[in-house]
């Protein structure tokens, strides 16, 4: 790495002790082909950032950080919904605030999750039972080697869970520069997942929604400009009937979400709290003692201290219930995205 490479500790939530050789702003999707194209003349390796609130970098990153910061929030009336045209730049939490201050529902139940939305596209956010999916009418994608923006239909996003074709066939070489979301003006709140169920519908509001999401999501989850981290760390798990009903036999209370295919969606936080790894710390890395599914950077740990830990916890679910979990969060090495099972494995 030449010493004229930049710090980018504060460039993603985990604020871990990492550099890159460049970071370019990019306000325009003309600033974000011409970055990218300058990178690839001079053959650096390229990483597209927003907030780098899903992100683990492993060490160093050998290339060039181009920041998304497309800005801008456009809205559009039909009869029956209100369509928003969101630059990706924008911040997630922030663009819901914007919807229910203009009486736009239906983002209530996704508040304080952290990241642009250029991002929700990409791992389909949700939260207490929403999916951004629910929501999305296309995502516009820049083609950084032509120019070229192409609108997404959401039918086409291939939207599975923590899933999408943005992860797949539009990851390398293309910049989501746009997501429309389309918000039904008849309300139907969501309530089906944790303090929510208190509500009654017929009388509930979408400033209740928020606010009991946002003081269940503070309770649980460390604010990363305080403690470092990248959000929920592991995957929910989707596993078999069987290996459900043997957990099940065994711990009756245990969460647990029949999927349409027949399979089981478990909760990743309870199996790691069963597992009793609550505080439970590798060198600076620890797992967070309020949730479990949180990985902390607690005290200067560095890329390694946050890999062994969360090898660790993904050895200790395996054993105790026959379940390996995956890795929501990003991992990048030197020069892009690695399979974090693999580099866990």
């Amino acid at each position: 790495m030449s010493s004229s490479s930049v710090s980018i500790q504060a460039l993603h939530t985990f604020g871990l002790p990492v550099r890159a050789e460049r970071v370019i702003f990019a306000e325009s999707p003309q600033q974000l082909v011409d970055a990218w194209q300058q990178a690839e003349k001079g053959e650096h390796p390229v990483l597209l950032l927003g907030e780098g609130s899903n992100m683990l970098f492993l060490e160093d990153f050998s290339g060039w950080i181009i920041l998304n910061r497309i800005k801008g929030i456009n809205v559009r009336e039909s009869d029956d919904a209100w369509h928003l045209h969101i630059g990706a730049g924008e911040n997630w939490h922030e663009l819901v605030r914007y919807t229910l201050e203009h009486n736009f529902s239906g983002l209530e139940n996704l508040a304080l999750i952290p990241g642009c939305v250029g991002s929700s596209p990409i791992q389909n956010i949700g939260a207490y039972g929403v999916e951004l999916k629910d929501v999305c009418e296309y995502v516009d994608v820049l083609d950084l080697a032509s120019g070229d923006i192409s609108r997404i239909a959401a039918a086409d996003c291939q939207f599975g869970y923590r899933d999408s074709v943005f992860k797949h066939q539009f990851r390398d070489g293309y910049a989501i520069v746009a997501v429309g979301l389309v918000l039904d003006k008849v309300w139907k709140p969501v309530l089906s997942y944790g303090d929510l169920r208190q509500f009654d519908s017929a009388t509930v509001t979408p400033k209740q929604v928020f606010d009991s999401v946002c003081a269940m999501r503070s309770s649980k989850l460390p604010d990363p400009k305080i403690t470092g981290n990248a959000g929920s760390f592991f995957k929910n798990p989707i596993v078999s009937a069987q290996v459900a009903a043997q957990i099940l036999a065994e711990y009756p209370n245990a969460p647990h979400y029949p999927q349409p295919d027949g399979q089981e969606k478990l909760a990743a936080g309870w199996l790691i709290d069963m597992c009793q790894l609550k505080g439970y710390r590798i060198g600076g890395a620890a797992v967070h003692q309020q949730q479990a599914l949180v990985l902390i950077n607690l005290d200067h740990a560095t890329s390694l201290d946050v890999t062994a830990l969360a090898g660790y916890v993904r050895q200790q679910v395996a054993e105790r219930f026959n379940v390996w979990l995956e890795p929501e969060v990003r991992f990048i090495g030197p020069s892009g995205e690695r399979n974090a099972v693999e580099v866990l494995s």
